[in-house]
């Protein structure tokens, strides 16, 4: 009998033995897939402009362009550098909350509109650059490179001649691969923000809301060195389901740059009805 207990214990010993040597199995993760769609060119066209409008859909795992090598083009953030300034201004304690009041100077601005005293959401909304230039001060060099590299957003240098102007001219850039990137570790609260940094800046990106839809996001617009680079990103909320896009774009020589502020929302606008993801705006 004690030998029968021997042999029991010595082949419950090899058997756990065995087991904890067996390694376990990590699930394999699907690359993205990419279409290409021709229709989106056509939109860009019509438009007269050139550049790629992305988006992803999360659910099916795909993104969708008609120029993926655009699309890994890193470019001058711009004002959807706003975002990531936005969550960085409140986890500093540099802005309090959406209703933090940035006296006007009384100075002439490029923008008649930021020419008035702006709460934070209204300067969010007006993409007020004197603003944000105010804040990304406030947060300061050391802050901002701290939270860039934790967010790791794009591929930004910041230093003491560029803080309040790096997003807007210079060797910043970011890809429209890499804002989509961004948005969704935004979106699902991947990013080392507090829960109501993240609910306040969710708040003032709605631009849009209906019974079939919620649009969020940001334009952004660069002018450096002569070249015109305007950008549209964010997130539909639409069928249950959420899509990410960024589309970036440059008019061509004969473009009405009078349409500039307007057609960047305007195609990509386009490019959301074309995947029936919204309805005729």
């Amino acid at each position: 009998m004690k030998y029968f207990y021997l042999l029991f214990f010595l082949s419950f010993l090899f058997s756990c033995t065995n087991n904890k040597s067996t390694p376990i199995p990590t699930p394999e993760i699907q690359a993205p897939h990419q279409i290409t769609k021709s229709e989106f060119q056509t939109i860009l066209d019509s438009a007269d402009l050139k550049g790629a409008i992305l988006i992803f859909d999360s659910e099916a795992n795909t993104f969708y362009s008609n120029d993926f090598a655009w699309s890994e083009k890193g470019q001058l953030p711009a004002s959807t550098f706003k975002i990531p300034n936005s969550m960085i201004a409140l986890e500093t304690g540099v802005v309090e909350d959406e209703n933090t009041l940035f006296k006007w100077d009384g100075r002439k601005r490029m923008v008649k509109i930021w020419e008035q005293d702006l709460i934070f959401r209204d300067a969010f909304k007006f993409s007020c650059v004197p603003c944000y230039q105010e804040i990304a001060r406030g947060i300061g060099v050391d802050r901002m490179k701290e939270f860039l590299s934790k967010f790791d957003y794009g591929n930004i240098q910041v230093d003491s001649t560029n803080i309040d102007l790096f997003w807007l001219i210079g060797a910043a850039k970011i890809t429209p691969f890499e804002e989509i990137d961004f948005l969704k570790r935004f979106y699902n609260s991947k990013l080392p923000i507090s829960k109501r940094t993240e609910k306040l800046v969710k708040k003032i990106m709605v631009l849009q809301e209906n019974p079939t839809y919620k649009l969020s996001g940001k334009t952004g617009w660069s002018m450096d060195n002569d070249k015109n680079n305007g950008w549209f990103v964010g997130f539909v909320e639409a069928n249950n389901k959420v899509y990410y896009f960024a589309t970036n774009v440059e008019p061509n020589p004969s473009f009405d740059m009078a349409l500039f502020p307007k057609i960047r929302k305007a195609v990509t606008m386009q490019a959301l009805q074309e995947l029936n993801i919204i309805d005729a705006f």
